[in-house]
């Protein structure tokens, strides 16, 4: 019986969680990213399970990963309406190139943003309650009905990522990071290896892509994240803060 069939029978679905994850990293401490997402997609959570993808810098690593596994795995992308052009258009190219059957952008409730943002120009003077009404909200809309999600996070991106696990609690759902212990050379020798093509913005100096009002060029020898949200203490959109089963919606923004 799997973990997670337990909730029916009167565990705590919290306690139950916690369980399942510390037997998941145990039992795949040392597997590859390949092991992983097979485990995840076609037999821990088959039928569901989504990858959330920004289609991002390295996006297609793990995008064509899940393809092979699977093309129809559903792949959820969050658009912000406020995204570079560059990153709409990768994300077309990507889905034709691989094979992609199932990819649902999702976009930010008109309600909301007529009442938090209505001139659309929130991110000047509150940029996690903008975070928070472009991504958050609208990627728990759309994991609704999923007890897991995949994750391109890795450690090397950033200190608060340096301990990251392969299998984490999200929302009331396992997180899948299969990547989490890949270096940025795993990373460009995969999409070379099989002919990924990158983002068009990386060789314009962006090796971390996110809204086009908060992300700027990054210069050699700086941190990969050091151009999102420059000048600002802030490293993460929310989408990745651990909220550990608190409900996500409108308000206290």
């Amino acid at each position: 019986m799997a973990l997670h069939e337990t909730f029916s029978l009167g565990v705590d679905p919290e306690l139950g969680l916690q369980a399942e994850v510390a037997a998941l990293n145990a039992q795949f401490e040392d597997a590859t990213a390949d092991d992983v997402l097979r485990a995840a997609i076609r037999h821990q959570f088959a039928g569901g399970i989504a990858m959330v993808s920004s289609f991002g810098a390295d996006s297609a690593v793990l995008l064509h990963m899940v393809a092979q596994i699977d093309p129809s795995t559903p792949v959820v992308f969050v658009d912000t309406v406020k995204l570079f052009p560059a990153t709409l258009l990768y994300r077309d190219e990507l889905i034709e190139k691989l094979g992609l059957t199932d990819v649902r952008t999702q976009k930010p409730n008109k309600d909301d943003l007529s009442r938090e943002d209505p001139a659309g120009m929130l991110w000047m003077s509150d940029t996690d309650a903008c975070c928070h009404i472009r991504k958050v909200v609208p990627l728990a809309e759309a994991l609704k009905g999923f007890e897991a999600w995949i994750s391109g996070r890795k450690r090397f991106q950033s200190a608060s990522r340096s301990s990251l696990e392969f299998f984490e609690i999200d929302e009331g759902r396992v997180k899948v990071n299969p990547l989490a212990d890949w270096t940025a050379a795993e990373i460009l020798d995969y999409a070379k290896t099989h002919d990924l093509p990158p983002h068009p913005l990386v060789a314009q100096g962006y090796p971390s892509i996110g809204c086009l009002p908060c992300t700027s060029k990054v210069a050699p020898g700086e941190d990969p994240r050091a151009g999102r949200w420059r000048g600002q203490d802030k490293t993460e959109c929310g989408i990745h803060w651990p909220t550990h089963g608190k409900e996500v919606d409108g308000s206290g923004i």
